[in-house]
């Protein structure tokens, strides 16, 4: 058995070989990101007598290198979440953190958890590109509410309440009603300088031009809700320009956005618990990826508890002697884009009202008793993790043995 601990940052890696009842083979050494230095490793590697595994903990992208260069040369790789090498034998008082001590602390949580190590295979690379596009998705969704909110605060400089018009939902390419209308009618007095029958024909014609919907009574509800409006901002060419500047990056946040959301689901759709994720009440095209992506191969957790620990929704627990608090809040010691999804599928479940749906069952008992607005959330998302293990877990079993026969 030959322990492979590799520490992984940027552009290098800390490498430390061991054996079982502390026998060193090869005491910490830099290996840089390099094909040559890699390949070296390799031949190293491959030169040991006996079973060779090999272990990284996920170090945002700084770990891929290494891992898909090991792995393509037929190695045995193994990710683990660093949490876990974090609380691996922490029998010491004294507190040492050095690439070195971590490769030799990762080589002997190999040693110990050898049977349990889950080979980095093709999958993995699939489920790691999804994880990098939906922290690509939360990013530009940031952007895209940062440039709206932008555009509205313009607006209420030239044009105050535009945005109020029209709730249309953002189309496949991201564009929006209310922000296309504002592109041409970015000043109040563009529309006060026609007449209603003139302005009902130009709206007319541009939403034609558009693909819009036209509603025969709107442009006489927007035309008088801007009688009594002041803008600050006058109606010249550099107002124009300014608004016509925060239109086009709305445009770009959201067209990258609805790209991503594309792209996610296409990716996610060659994953096997694709159809069983998808199944779920409350969960989408949109949600779905984003679920599959923060969760990864439910197949690593041991036991539901597990992944609901994973997330930060596992209750709290306060006991000592005689002493049991009752309420504790979560630990939220978990992935956050992940709870932020969840409550986002939660959120999905109480305005749809599945009924018989056991996740939506439970989360209204517990708004029926007056639990306040986080408690439910939580304790909802908990109940639809446990639902989720169990349900994809069963069906990546049947869909193997499926396969095998």
């Amino acid at each position: 058995m030959n322990a492979v601990g590799i520490d992984a940052s940027k552009g290098k890696s800390m490498v430390t070989i061991l054996r079982p009842f502390g026998e060193i083979v090869s005491t910490p050494h830099e290996v840089r990101h390099t094909s040559d230095q890699i390949d070296d490793l390799i031949r190293e590697i491959r030169s040991l007598e006996g079973d060779t595994r090999i272990v990284m903990e996920y170090t945002g992208r700084y770990h891929e290198p290494m891992a898909r260069w090991l792995s393509d040369a037929g190695l045995f790789v193994s990710l683990v979440n660093p949490k876990l090498i974090k609380d691996f034998d922490n029998d010491s008082l004294r507190k040492v953190k050095t690439d070195k001590a971590d490769s030799v602390k990762i080589a002997r949580y190999t040693l110990d958890k050898w049977d349990k190590l889950k080979q980095y295979g093709a999958m993995d690379e699939l489920r790691n590109q999804l994880k990098t596009m939906n922290r690509q998705f939360g990013y530009y969704m940031k952007l895209k509410t940062a440039m709206k909110n932008n555009l509205i605060s313009l607006l209420d400089q030239t044009f105050p309440g535009a945005n109020a018009f029209f709730d249309s939902p953002a189309r496949s390419d991201g564009s929006q009603k209310w922000v296309d209308f504002v592109d041409t009618y970015w000043h109040v007095d563009r529309i006060r300088s026609m007449s209603l029958s003139a302005f009902t024909e130009h709206y007319q014609k541009w939403c034609k031009r558009k693909g819009y919907n036209f509603q025969p009574d709107k442009p006489a509800e927007i035309y008088e809700s801007i009688r009594n409006i002041i803008p600050v901002l006058p109606k010249d060419e550099m107002t124009k320009f300014i608004i016509r500047q925060a239109v086009n990056q709305v445009n770009t946040a959201s067209a990258a956005v609805e790209e991503l959301r594309i792209r996610m689901n296409d990716i996610a759709s060659q994953l096997p618990e694709y159809p069983a994720v998808l199944a779920m009440k409350g969960v989408g095209t949109s949600l779905g990826p984003q679920l599959m992506a923060e969760i990864g191969d439910v197949t690593r957790f041991t036991h539901k508890g597990a992944l609901s620990a994973f997330a930060g929704v596992d209750p709290g627990k306060n006991d000592s002697g005689s002493y049991s608090q009752k309420s504790v809040h979560t630990s939220k010691r978990g992935s956050a884009p992940l709870r932020k999804t969840l409550f986002q599928v939660m959120d999905g479940l109480i305005k749809t009202m599945p009924q018989g749906d056991p996740v939506y069952e439970f989360m209204n008992k517990k708004r029926s008793q007056g639990k306040p607005y986080y408690v439910y959330m939580t304790a909802g998302a908990n109940k639809f993790l446990r639902v989720y293990y169990g349900r994809v877990k069963e069906y990546l079993t049947e869909h193997s043995e499926a396969t095998e026969s």
